[in-house]
């Protein structure tokens, strides 16, 4: 909860969050109430769109997975995975990176380059993906400065891209938390405030794949929209096969021998 005093010197907050409570006091210089609206009034309050916004998958490598420890890793692969099958849904042009694959961390997910089997690699020695000419290129090119980004590790990769893409490049940083992750719990949520404090924002795979749907009139991608749900979505999707099954009378989505009816022992 944030409350703001028009004329007073000090912007006074307190935000309660996964990474812990802090409050924080920001020089106000007098603002009036107009201009604390302006300042509200920012490109951040837009919704993602398939329009707007890029995603980057950032050394989504065995390796790298191996010293994950703020996630648990077939969660983490999960949600990167159906993060990748949202953004080839909505047609997001989506970047695949990674950090010496050959001498270190291994290629990239199978069930990543699944999804795009015919996109380029755009193979790293830096820590920090800004850093490689080919990553700022493959950026600038769609003219899209929303930058949804997926990575491993939080602290290392996801936060030094952040900080140098938006002081740099002027990007807006969009921050999948549940398909990221850290070498320890302490490392991956520090390194979230970090970058929240720095504007990031936080989001997660199913809230960017749902803000990209919007409306569930939007047909042309509601069925494609659903499978990844009844796939990647745990309870939800469990839910959704469910209603289609019992309450809508849908078959069942996959097909399977035949059903032997209860015979009583005896």
């Amino acid at each position: 909860m944030t409350a703001y005093t028009s004329g007073s010197k000090y912007v006074n907050a307190r935000t309660t969050s996964p990474y812990g409570s802090y409050q924080a006091e920001t020089l106000c210089l007098n603002r009036s109430n107009s201009q604390m609206e302006a300042i509200l009034d920012n490109v951040k309050l837009e919704q993602l769109s398939p329009q707007n916004s890029q995603l980057i998958i950032i050394d989504q490598q065995p390796q790298m997975a191996f010293g994950v420890q703020s996630i648990d890793r077939q969660v983490l692969k999960n949600n990167v995975v159906a993060l990748a099958k949202a953004a080839k849904v909505f047609n997001v042009p989506t970047i695949i990176t990674t950090v010496e694959s050959k001498s270190f961390s291994g290629p990239p997910f199978p069930e990543l380059l699944a999804v795009y089997p015919e996109a380029p690699i755009l193979e790293r020695t830096s820590m920090n993906s800004w850093d490689d000419q080919k990553v700022r290129d493959a950026l600038a090119k769609t003219g899209r400065k929303k930058v949804i980004v997926s990575g491993l590790w939080t602290e290392v990769c996801n936060n030094s891209f952040s900080l140098a893409a938006m002081r740099e490049g002027g990007y807006e940083i969009y921050m999948v938390e549940d398909a990221s992750g850290g070498t320890s719990v302490a490392a991956h949520n520090y390194s979230m405030l970090r970058m929240i404090q720095a504007g990031v924002v936080p989001v997660t795979w199913q809230q960017v794949m749902l803000e990209w749907q919007r409306d569930w009139a939007h047909r042309e991608t509601y069925d494609a929209v659903m499978n990844i749900v009844k796939e990647h979505s745990g309870a939800y999707g469990m839910g959704v096969d469910y209603a289609y099954t019992m309450v809508h009378k849908a078959p069942e989505r996959v097909a399977h021998g035949p059903v032997l009816e209860p015979v009583v022992a005896g």
